[in-house]
């Protein structure tokens, strides 16, 4: 998925969840407006592709792998 996809799939969003390693970033995407480079470096992994995994559930999406938040989120 290219970035211009992502953002369509953050716009029904109100909160973003970012995993990079041990990681793990909130946005409240209601309160905060990150900028577009923000949100690429958050969105996308080196090929310019929207990283892996991303989940989008209800109001929330999940970007990237950190067990201990997909425990938080979803345990």
């Amino acid at each position: 998925m290219q970035f211009a996809e992502a953002l369509k799939l953050l716009k029904p969003a109100s909160d973003l969840y970012v995993a990079k390693g041990k990681k793990v970033e909130h946005i409240d995407l209601k309160q905060e407006k990150p900028d577009e480079a923000r949100l690429q470096k958050l969105l996308l992994g080196p090929t310019g592709n929207m990283r892996a995994p991303t989940l989008r559930t209800g109001t929330m999406v999940v970007v990237g792998y950190n067990e201990e938040m997909y425990r938080e989120l979803f345990g």
